[in-house]
Protein backbone atom coordinates (compact mmCIF):
# COMPACT_ATOMS: atom_id res chain seq x y z
CA UNK A 1 0.00 0.00 0.00
CA UNK A 2 0.83 3.29 -0.89
CA UNK A 3 1.63 5.86 1.64
CA UNK A 4 -0.66 8.34 -0.03
CA UNK A 5 -3.16 5.10 0.54
CA UNK A 6 -2.18 4.83 4.14
CA UNK A 7 -3.42 8.38 4.84
CA UNK A 8 -6.93 7.57 3.00
CA UNK A 9 -7.91 4.81 5.87
CA UNK A 10 -10.78 5.01 7.66
CA UNK A 11 -11.37 6.21 11.40
CA UNK A 12 -12.31 9.26 13.27
CA UNK A 13 -10.94 12.77 13.17
CA UNK A 14 -8.33 11.85 15.97
CA UNK A 15 -6.34 9.47 13.78
CA UNK A 16 -5.63 11.67 10.62
CA UNK A 17 -2.08 11.91 9.97
CA UNK A 18 -0.57 15.43 10.01
CA UNK A 19 2.51 15.75 8.10
CA UNK A 20 5.04 15.63 10.38
CA UNK A 21 3.41 12.25 11.38
CA UNK A 22 4.13 11.32 7.68
CA UNK A 23 7.68 12.15 7.63
CA UNK A 24 8.61 9.84 10.22
CA UNK A 25 7.09 6.90 8.66
CA UNK A 26 9.13 3.92 7.34
CA UNK A 27 8.53 2.59 3.52
CA UNK A 28 6.89 -0.67 4.57
CA UNK A 29 6.37 -3.05 7.62
CA UNK A 30 6.12 -6.51 8.35
CA UNK A 31 3.00 -8.50 6.31
CA UNK A 32 0.81 -10.63 8.24
CA UNK A 33 -0.22 -12.56 10.51
CA UNK A 34 1.58 -11.03 13.58
CA UNK A 35 2.66 -12.84 16.83
CA UNK A 36 2.56 -10.62 19.75
CA UNK A 37 2.48 -10.84 23.61
CA UNK A 38 1.35 -8.18 25.69
CA UNK A 39 -0.17 -7.01 29.31
CA UNK A 40 -3.43 -4.93 28.55
CA UNK A 41 -5.78 -2.65 30.91
CA UNK A 42 -9.13 -3.05 28.95
CA UNK A 43 -12.74 -1.57 29.56
CA UNK A 44 -16.03 -2.02 28.33
CA UNK A 45 -19.72 -0.52 28.74
CA UNK A 46 -22.79 -0.35 26.59
CA UNK A 47 -22.51 1.50 23.03
CA UNK A 48 -24.08 5.27 23.12
CA UNK A 49 -26.03 6.09 20.10
CA UNK A 50 -22.14 8.09 18.80
CA UNK A 51 -20.72 4.92 18.45
CA UNK A 52 -22.79 3.63 15.57
CA UNK A 53 -21.52 7.43 13.52
CA UNK A 54 -17.42 6.22 14.93
CA UNK A 55 -17.94 2.67 13.24
CA UNK A 56 -19.56 3.67 10.40
CA UNK A 57 -22.39 2.99 8.04
CA UNK A 58 -20.57 0.39 6.03
CA UNK A 59 -19.83 -1.90 9.27
CA UNK A 60 -23.18 -1.16 10.98
CA UNK A 61 -25.37 -2.13 8.25
CA UNK A 62 -28.89 -2.83 9.47
CA UNK A 63 -27.74 -3.59 12.92
CA UNK A 64 -26.19 -1.69 15.58
CA UNK A 65 -23.51 -0.77 18.03
CA UNK A 66 -23.83 -2.81 21.09
CA UNK A 67 -20.23 -2.24 22.96
CA UNK A 68 -17.40 -0.16 23.17
CA UNK A 69 -14.36 -1.02 24.15
CA UNK A 70 -11.22 1.37 24.93
CA UNK A 71 -7.54 -0.30 26.32
CA UNK A 72 -4.29 0.47 27.07
CA UNK A 73 -1.53 -2.42 25.40
CA UNK A 74 2.27 -2.95 26.44
CA UNK A 75 3.46 -4.89 23.22
CA UNK A 76 6.98 -6.19 24.88
CA UNK A 77 7.48 -8.74 21.24
CA UNK A 78 5.77 -8.53 17.77
CA UNK A 79 7.51 -8.28 14.44
CA UNK A 80 8.55 -4.13 14.73
CA UNK A 81 9.94 -4.37 18.46
CA UNK A 82 8.17 -2.99 21.54
CA UNK A 83 5.57 -0.88 21.46
CA UNK A 84 2.61 0.88 23.51
CA UNK A 85 -1.09 1.15 22.08
CA UNK A 86 -4.44 2.81 23.08
CA UNK A 87 -7.59 2.25 21.56
CA UNK A 88 -11.48 2.72 20.97
CA UNK A 89 -13.99 -0.65 19.43
CA UNK A 90 -17.11 -0.56 18.46
CA UNK A 91 -18.89 -3.71 18.88
CA UNK A 92 -21.64 -4.22 15.91
CA UNK A 93 -24.15 -6.78 16.05
CA UNK A 94 -26.09 -7.94 12.45
CA UNK A 95 -28.51 -10.68 12.93
CA UNK A 96 -26.94 -13.01 15.39
CA UNK A 97 -23.37 -12.18 14.59
CA UNK A 98 -21.33 -9.73 17.03
CA UNK A 99 -17.96 -8.39 15.17
CA UNK A 100 -15.54 -5.87 16.42
CA UNK A 101 -14.36 -2.73 14.26
CA UNK A 102 -11.59 -0.14 15.78
CA UNK A 103 -12.34 3.83 14.52
CA UNK A 104 -9.58 4.50 16.91
CA UNK A 105 -5.89 4.03 17.92
CA UNK A 106 -2.87 5.57 18.62
CA UNK A 107 1.10 3.76 19.44
CA UNK A 108 4.07 5.22 19.56
CA UNK A 109 6.11 3.23 16.97
CA UNK A 110 6.02 4.18 13.30
CA UNK A 111 6.42 0.97 12.42
CA UNK A 112 3.69 -0.02 13.94
CA UNK A 113 1.41 2.28 12.55
CA UNK A 114 2.94 1.54 9.10
CA UNK A 115 1.83 -2.02 9.68
CA UNK A 116 -1.31 -1.56 11.52
CA UNK A 117 -2.74 0.58 8.57
CA UNK A 118 -1.45 -1.53 5.71
CA UNK A 119 -2.08 -5.14 7.00
CA UNK A 120 -5.53 -4.32 8.48
CA UNK A 121 -6.45 -0.62 7.87
CA UNK A 122 -6.97 -0.11 11.43
CA UNK A 123 -6.37 3.74 11.66
CA UNK A 124 -3.08 4.06 13.95
CA UNK A 125 -1.79 7.50 14.88
CA UNK A 126 0.69 8.78 16.51
CA UNK A 127 0.99 9.13 20.65
CA UNK A 128 3.08 9.91 23.57
CA UNK A 129 2.84 7.33 26.61
CA UNK A 130 3.12 7.13 30.14
CA UNK A 131 2.36 4.18 32.39
CA UNK A 132 2.37 0.24 32.18
CA UNK A 133 -0.25 -1.73 32.43
CA UNK A 134 -0.34 -3.98 35.24
CA UNK A 135 1.57 -1.91 37.60
CA UNK A 136 -0.45 0.73 38.69
CA UNK A 137 0.34 3.40 37.15
CA UNK A 138 -1.46 6.26 36.32
CA UNK A 139 -1.77 5.33 32.13
CA UNK A 140 -1.43 8.18 29.99
CA UNK A 141 -1.96 8.72 26.01
CA UNK A 142 -1.31 12.47 24.61
CA UNK A 143 -1.92 13.09 20.40
CA UNK A 144 -2.90 15.77 18.37
CA UNK A 145 -5.86 17.52 20.47
CA UNK A 146 -6.70 14.47 22.77
CA UNK A 147 -5.68 12.72 25.53
CA UNK A 148 -6.63 9.36 27.28
CA UNK A 149 -6.28 8.54 31.34
CA UNK A 150 -7.14 5.70 33.02
CA UNK A 151 -6.67 4.25 36.50
CA UNK A 152 -6.96 0.60 37.28
CA UNK A 153 -8.22 -0.60 40.70
CA UNK A 154 -7.94 -4.41 40.53
CA UNK A 155 -10.68 -6.57 41.86
CA UNK A 156 -10.27 -10.48 41.78
CA UNK A 157 -7.75 -13.01 40.87
CA UNK A 158 -6.03 -14.54 37.97
CA UNK A 159 -8.47 -16.03 35.98
CA UNK A 160 -7.90 -17.95 32.36
CA UNK A 161 -8.84 -15.95 29.22
CA UNK A 162 -8.71 -17.47 25.94
CA UNK A 163 -8.23 -14.69 23.20
CA UNK A 164 -10.94 -15.07 20.16
CA UNK A 165 -12.65 -13.10 18.15
CA UNK A 166 -13.01 -11.26 14.73
CA UNK A 167 -11.95 -7.21 13.82
CA UNK A 168 -13.78 -5.85 10.59
CA UNK A 169 -12.40 -2.90 8.89
CA UNK A 170 -13.34 -0.46 5.99
CA UNK A 171 -10.47 -0.02 3.32
CA UNK A 172 -9.90 2.80 1.08
CA UNK A 173 -11.29 0.53 -1.73
CA UNK A 174 -14.81 0.63 0.21
CA UNK A 175 -14.54 -3.57 0.99
CA UNK A 176 -14.85 -4.49 4.16
CA UNK A 177 -12.36 -6.93 5.67
CA UNK A 178 -11.91 -9.07 8.56
CA UNK A 179 -9.37 -11.14 10.11
CA UNK A 180 -8.93 -13.52 13.41
CA UNK A 181 -7.49 -12.72 16.38
CA UNK A 182 -6.45 -15.65 18.40
CA UNK A 183 -4.17 -16.39 21.90
CA UNK A 184 -4.21 -17.53 25.43
CA UNK A 185 -4.11 -14.60 28.32
CA UNK A 186 -4.89 -14.65 31.66
CA UNK A 187 -7.02 -11.51 33.24
CA UNK A 188 -7.82 -9.76 36.41
CA UNK A 189 -11.16 -8.39 36.81
CA UNK A 190 -10.75 -4.54 37.80
CA UNK A 191 -11.92 -1.26 37.89
CA UNK A 192 -11.52 1.54 35.53
CA UNK A 193 -11.69 5.12 35.76
CA UNK A 194 -11.12 6.86 32.63
CA UNK A 195 -10.77 10.03 31.10
CA UNK A 196 -11.37 11.28 27.25
CA UNK A 197 -10.74 14.67 26.43
CA UNK A 198 -10.74 15.83 22.67
CA UNK A 199 -11.24 18.63 20.32
CA UNK A 200 -13.18 16.08 18.25
CA UNK A 201 -16.06 13.51 18.86
CA UNK A 202 -13.47 10.58 20.92
CA UNK A 203 -15.43 11.67 24.04
CA UNK A 204 -18.78 11.07 22.83
CA UNK A 205 -18.39 7.51 22.37
CA UNK A 206 -15.40 6.13 24.20
CA UNK A 207 -16.35 7.42 27.22
CA UNK A 208 -14.95 9.05 31.14
CA UNK A 209 -15.92 7.56 34.13
CA UNK A 210 -15.70 4.26 35.79
CA UNK A 211 -15.89 1.02 33.98
CA UNK A 212 -15.58 -2.44 34.64
CA UNK A 213 -13.03 -3.91 32.89
CA UNK A 214 -9.97 -6.22 33.08
CA UNK A 215 -5.84 -6.23 33.31
CA UNK A 216 -4.64 -8.96 30.26
CA UNK A 217 -1.45 -10.91 30.09
CA UNK A 218 -1.01 -13.21 26.96
CA UNK A 219 -0.16 -13.74 23.34
CA UNK A 220 -2.00 -13.82 20.06
CA UNK A 221 -1.91 -14.23 16.37
CA UNK A 222 -3.54 -11.75 14.03
CA UNK A 223 -4.09 -12.76 10.83
CA UNK A 224 -4.51 -11.95 6.95
CA UNK A 225 -7.32 -9.15 6.78
CA UNK A 226 -10.07 -11.13 3.80
CA UNK A 227 -12.93 -9.74 2.71
CA UNK A 228 -15.81 -10.17 4.85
Amino acid sequence: MQMTDLRAIPGVSECDLTDEIVAQLPSSSPPAPWDARCTAVMWGGRAPRTAAAAAGRELVGDGKAVAVIGGFVSYSSTPVGQYHEVLGAVGVRNGRAVVGTVPFMAVDLPASLVGGRANWSLPKTLATFTGEPGSGDLLTADGNGWSVRARVRVIGPWLPAPMKGRIAQLWPDGIVRASNNTGKARMRPAIVKVEVRSTGSLGTWLTSGRHFGCVLDGGFTLDEARPL
